[in-house]
């Protein structure tokens, strides 16, 4: 569900203060446990590495991104594979 217009996205002021201190093209990686912070202008060319709840994947912020949230690029659950017969059979090659 999204946040009301009247209150306008959610951004993490400290994240904000963060990023403003740094330089552009700075390669620093600033860690955050923030996943619900919306990606904005300010943002972008900096790499942010946000938690999936075991590590901060490092995630640097390009155009696209702007509007979306962190938590987006940053899976919480690694899919391995279905098993059974034909996973197998698929994986040699065969039918």
């Amino acid at each position: 569900m999204s946040r009301s217009l009247k209150k306008g996205p959610y951004i993490n002021e400290r994240l904000l203060k963060k990023i403003k201190n740094l330089k552009q093209g700075d390669k620093t990686i600033i860690k955050t446990w923030d996943r619900s912070c919306v990606i904005t202008l300010e943002m972008i060319g900096f790499t942010i590495g946000v938690y999936n709840g075991k590590i901060h994947i490092p995630i640097f912020i390009s155009e696209n991104m702007v509007g979306h949230k962190l938590g987006e690029f940053s899976a919480t659950r690694k899919f391995i594979s279905h098993g059974g017969k034909m996973a197998k059979a698929q994986a040699k090659g065969e039918k």
